[in-house]
């Protein structure tokens, strides 16, 4: 008997017609109640919520292949305890997201959304020697908390631009730093002297809401900060605070604690340049995820270890 297996809808296009030869696939619209039912297998993505009553209406469940490099969408000890294996997508989004990230540093400090607002309105009235000076990049520091793959990769982009790099990580990262002079610091000493601060932690319940108003207090005056990491490692009414009151410089934000929704002052702030999750929007990174969730599925159901598990993870 072939085992069942569901997928994401949203994910349909990115795979071969026949993704799991020898298992019945069936695929299931984000918008739609996780199914009771005989799945050994399940591919979702991150809207897609997976908590101990899932698992309890799931008793032939295997593995849940999460199609992102985040899985804060599953209860992992619940999983667990049902003996249910929960892999990610790591690796494979990393490049895509330091360039988003780099995206994101610099139309902040080259103010690129009052700029677009000029033309765009046509208020625009020529050159001015004064007009939108932004922050020279080469020369400034570029302060990098997490420096697991996307970090470090966001760092070594950074070489080219002449920024000095610091960072904060639970590990020391030799060869990061043997590579980009990178040092690591304190935090209070990262926020201190960084023109810009990138985060790249995962959520967890040590990092939910770490930024908040005591942090942006210790950033550097006129700083910026760049988040494409979790929505929620920010509390968003101090992040709006620290804009308002002129602590922070700028903010560019690919991910937000509530999506899809997004704070409105954050939205029509000129210094805050806003994307809707697009870290790992590229065809190729979104296929080698999707492709790396099924190759999971395909291990598993083998009997053979997963690619991918994350940690925890029965």
């Amino acid at each position: 008997m072939m085992a069942r297996v569901l997928i994401a809808a949203e994910l349909r296009q990115l795979l071969a017609e026949d993704p799991l030869p020898g298992h019945a696939v069936e695929w299931i619209p984000a918008s739609e109640l996780t199914p009771a039912g005989d799945f050994a297998a399940v591919v979702p993505i991150l809207s897609r919520q997976f908590g101990n009553a899932d698992f309890d209406t799931l008793p032939a469940l295997r593995i849940v292949a999460n199609c992102a490099v985040g899985y804060d969408n599953i209860d992992v000890d619940a999983a667990r305890r049902h003996g249910v294996i929960v892999t990610n997508t790591p690796d494979v989004l990393t490049d895509a997201t330091a360039d988003l990230a780099w995206y994101l540093i610099l139309a902040v400090a080259r103010r690129a959304k009052e700029g677009e607002a000029l033309i765009r309105t046509r208020a625009w009235t020529g050159w001015h020697p004064q007009q939108l000076l932004g922050l020279e990049l080469r020369g400034a520091t570029l302060g990098i908390v997490g420096a697991g793959r996307i970090g470090q990769a966001v760092g070594h982009r950074a070489v080219a631009f002449g920024m000095r790099i610091v960072y904060v990580d639970r590990e020391e990262r030799t060869a990061f730093e043997e590579s980009t002079g990178a040092r690591r610091v304190s935090l209070g000493g990262l926020l201190a002297q960084s023109d810009v601060v990138s985060l790249h932690v995962p959520a967890t319940a040590e990092t939910r809401g770490m930024v908040d108003e005591g942090w942006f207090a210790r950033m550097r005056p006129g700083s910026f900060l760049i988040n494409t990491a979790r929505g929620d490692v920010v509390q968003e009414s101090a992040l709006v605070a620290a804009l308002e009151g002129g602590r922070l410089g700028g903010a560019g934000l690919d991910v937000f604690p509530r999506e899809p929704e997004v704070h409105p002052a954050l939205v029509s702030h000129p210094r805050v340049v806003t994307l809707p999750h697009l870290g790992s929007a590229t065809v190729a990174t979104r296929r080698a995820m999707v492709g790396l969730a099924v190759r999971n599925v395909r291990e598993v159901l083998a009997g053979r270890p997963p690619l991918t598990p994350v940690p925890g993870s029965a």
